[in-house]
């Protein structure tokens, strides 16, 4: 499949220089398509068309983008089951998890911006004068490969709500999702030069993105060191920067609950999506006289994963999406043998039986402690670490000794001590006993997780510039 066109300005174009990068099936290991590298012509163009297209889109009425959005959301359903088997091809999530999770809570973003575009007050009366929230202008988004789908719908769906026009560089290791879902936006309708799309890797259509001076916002997810990058090309032209980074959350397992279930819960969220998630729980906190009981309900729980072709409804765990993801994690398991942690479950290799693709074995490390890189790094990978605490201070203690602070988890049949605990953890968002996505709520980090939030009213807002018109009294 070659999909070697970029979308912009309400069209399909080719690429001002040619050159191709194959999209590889992570469970396979071959090619099956191939999309064009884009350069910095071709994010001038993108960059051009949005600007020409924000003049008018920005002064479009609520009704109106209500509707574009509605249309949106009928082609997503529509093209659900198809964008899904998509990012199980190009990323190797399984075929079950692709439908009910990634395609499904990409979907959600537009539901969700629906609900807030519709009741959104874009002015209001404050002190002498009037508050206006205006759309911030051209947003350049830069989208990750983990959760393709969703990464970029909660930055396309509150940009487009709010009257923003933009340039969207999905991942080039996941990229074809993100294309079909330029053919949706097209099919609805929407405004030629609104959305743009330029395939390209972070070096050269990236960087031209954060740094380019017709970009009045750049909304980045990825790598906490590429974040870095992206702030300070962005700096120079003094444009808002929106960052979701990485993370290293800490799931703390209180003594009062059923210690083998929600370690068993633990390990299963850790491994969700391969544990190529920023916020997994990827390191638990159990009290030091529970280590056993922990350990074995640990095993029980990776016993239960069934690896296998991402396609299959069997699966329950796929592979990771590279080469270079997969080396990363053999490394980093490696360290966590060599600094003398306890291996629990799972370890160096493929699993049996699994001689293709870029599968490891789900594994779980003991009596880690908090120096170990396995306890400080972020992974991205079936990886738990298991650290032990004598009270709970020291658990709140270790949860916060991380440069990360994007999520935390508290298990505790206490309601009221679990808050207690969760208002101390440094993270932008806390779960409370296995508590679902809400997808209303704010998503962002603290510390070295990034800034700005998205999701909701508050991702809603990241898109809009604040202004005050004074001595005009409503």
């Amino acid at each position: 499949m070659d999909h070697l066109k970029f979308y912009i300005d309400g069209a399909w174009v080719d690429p001002a220089v040619p050159a191709t990068l194959d999209v590889v099936n992570p469970a396979t290991e071959a090619a099956f398509a191939r999309i064009s590298l884009g350069s910095k012509q071709d994010v001038d163009r993108a960059v051009d068309a949005a600007r020409r297209a924000f003049d008018t889109y920005s002064e479009t009425s609520v009704d109106q983008r209500l509707d574009y959005l509605r249309r949106i959301i009928e082609g997503f359903r529509a093209r659900l089951p198809e964008l899904a088997r998509m990012m199980t091809l190009e990323m190797g999530a399984p075929i079950t998890f692709s439908t009910e999770r990634q395609a499904t809570v990409a979907l959600f973003h537009f539901e969700e911006a629906l609900r807030v575009l519709a009741d959104f007050p874009f002015e209001e009366k404050m002190g002498s004068g009037i508050l206006r929230r205006e759309p911030i202008g051209v947003c350049g988004l830069i989208t990750p490969w983990n959760w393709p789908l969703n990464q970029v719908a909660s930055k396309v769906a509150p940009a487009i709500a709010t009257g923003c026009t933009v340039v969207l560089k999905p991942s080039e290791i996941a990229p074809l999702s993100a294309m079909l879902f330029a053919e949706i936006v097209h099919e609805a309708g929407l405004p030629a030069g609104v959305f743009n799309l330029v395939n390209g890797d972070g070096p050269t259509v990236g960087e031209a993105i954060a740094a380019h001076p017709g970009i009045d916002m750049v909304s980045f997810t990825g790598s906490t060191g590429a974040g870095v990058r992206v702030a300070k090309l962005a700096a120079d032209t003094v444009k808002r920067v929106a960052q979701e980074l990485g993370g290293k959350s800490a799931n703390i397992i209180l003594p009062d609950v059923d210690m083998k279930a929600a370690v068993m819960a633990g390990v299963h969220a850790c491994n969700t999506n391969a544990g190529q998630n920023c916020q997994s729980p990827t390191r638990m906190l159990i009290p030091r006289e529970q280590r056993d009981v922990a350990y074995a309900a640990a095993r029980e729980a990776i016993a239960s994963i069934r690896l296998g072709d991402p396609l299959s409804p069997a699966s329950t765990m796929g592979p990771l999406v590279s080469q270079a993801q997969y080396d990363k994690v053999q490394a980093l398991i490696q360290a966590g043998i060599d600094d003398g942690a306890t291996l629990v479950a799972g370890g160096l290799g493929r699993p049996d039986g699994l001689e293709h693709g870029y599968y490891v074995r789900p594994t779980v490390f003991g009596d880690v402690t908090p120096q170990m890189r396995i306890a400080r790094e972020e992974i991205f990978g079936p990886v738990l670490s298991i650290l032990c605490y004598d009270t709970e201070d020291e658990a709140v203690a270790i949860a916060n000794d991380t440069p990360f602070g994007l999520a935390g988890f508290v298990q505790c049949t206490d309601l009221q001590r679990a808050r207690k605990v969760a208002s101390r953890i440094r993270a932008g968002r806390v779960y409370l006993n296995g508590a679902p996505f809400d997808r209303s709520l704010p998503f962002g980090g603290y510390k070295q997780s990034g800034n700005g939030r998205e999701f909701g009213v508050f991702g809603f807002e990241e898109y809009l510039e604040v202004k005050a018109i004074v001595g005009y009294p409503m």
